[in-house]
């Protein structure tokens, strides 16, 4: 008997297949990650991020310029600052002539225009390499939330359109919202890593940053990769505390959770496509054994039909050369 249903009507050409497309993907729905470096006197690329690179602060300019030529907008700013200048409050983060905060003040004068997100954490800062204050070899979760939102004010009074608590502490997007909201900053957004695995997709990253952990790991704050309920938990608190987006990270293992996110609130979702995704498609490419521009596109596009809003990803820059300005 022949099939009455022929799905492949709408598969005949390309004009039939982009009419039925059901998820897209365009520059405004992705945020670029950059590092600053206080180590550089220009740009130095990361060994393991083909493609990535540590900027100056002069040339984090230069790269912010390129990317808006592009149509990218959204800049996700982490800082690598050197050892001297660590310790277990995080002293540096609040410095205001110190590499982050200046830098955060000078994207903001010279391109207006740019939405500048900014990582409020410790562990570039910490001589433990860790999240949080570190007491007996423990992380205290309340003396951290202090530390947390003076970091945030301060990110906020350097510019900053929205503070990324990635930290993973209880309690603190609440904690900041109200610091801010005191000090007259209702108007900086809060984006909030909701659900942060424990995930070993993290070492790239880490390595960017020389901010791996001088002591054990980070799964007493970070959660465990087997829990999906747990991310609800942390979903339901986030909403209540009011965050205004909500965050999966890792993003591609994690697909499952971005899924259950849409699926249980209105807020926007956003994603991380971290260091470890964005390297594994570098070296397999490199071998020859991937068609690096077909896998990044698919990896992409998988993101947002899990449901995600927003993607962080370091393919952002590519992508958009690939594909062209978008306002």
């Amino acid at each position: 008997m022949l099939p009455i249903r022929r799905p492949r009507r709408n598969r005949k050409n390309a004009v039939i297949r982009n009419l039925v497309q059901e998820n897209h993907l365009t520059v405004n729905d992705l945020i670029y990650p950059i590092f600053v470096s206080s180590e550089t006197t220009d740009k130095e690329e990361i060994r393991s991020m083909p493609g990535i690179y540590r900027f100056s602060k002069d040339a984090v300019l230069k790269e912010i310029e390129s990317c808006l030529q592009l149509g990218l907008k959204a800049f996700a700013l982490f800082p690598h600052i050197n050892e001297r200048l660590k310790d277990n409050q995080a002293s540096e983060s609040m410095n205001e002539k110190g590499l982050y905060l200046s830098t955060i003040r000078l994207i903001k004068e010279k391109f207006p225009e740019s939405f500048i997100i900014t990582d409020v954490a410790m562990d570039p800062y910490s001589s433990f390499g860790h999240d949080g204050v570190v007491v007996n070899n423990e992380i205290d979760n309340d003396k951290t939330l202090d530390i947390l939102g003076k970091m945030a004010l301060a990110q906020a009074q350097a510019g900053a359109d929205m503070v990324a608590p990635s930290d993973m502490m209880d309690g603190r997007v609440g904690y900041i919202r109200t610091i801010l909201d005191k000090n007259q900053f209702t108007h900086v957004s809060i984006l909030a890593y909701t659900a942060k695995y424990a995930s070993a997709f993290y070492g790239p990253f880490r390595d960017a940053l020389d901010s791996a952990p001088k002591f054990g790991d980070k799964k007493t704050y970070q959660m465990n990769p087997a829990n999906s309920r747990e991310a609800m938990l942390e979903l339901e608190l986030d909403i209540a505390e009011n965050a205004d987006i909500v965050m999966v990270k890792p993003a591609l293992a994690y697909l499952d959770i971005i899924s259950m996110f849409r699926q249980h609130t209105y807020l926007p979702i956003a994603a991380y496509n971290v260091s470890g995704e964005y390297a594994m498609v570098k070296a397999a490419a490199f071998k020859g054994w991937i068609d690096e521009k077909r896998v990044r596109d698919e990896i992409l596009l998988s993101i947002k039909r899990a449901g995600a809003d927003i993607i962080l990803s370091y393919f952002a820059k590519d992508w958009a050369t690939d594909y062209g300005k978008v306002q």
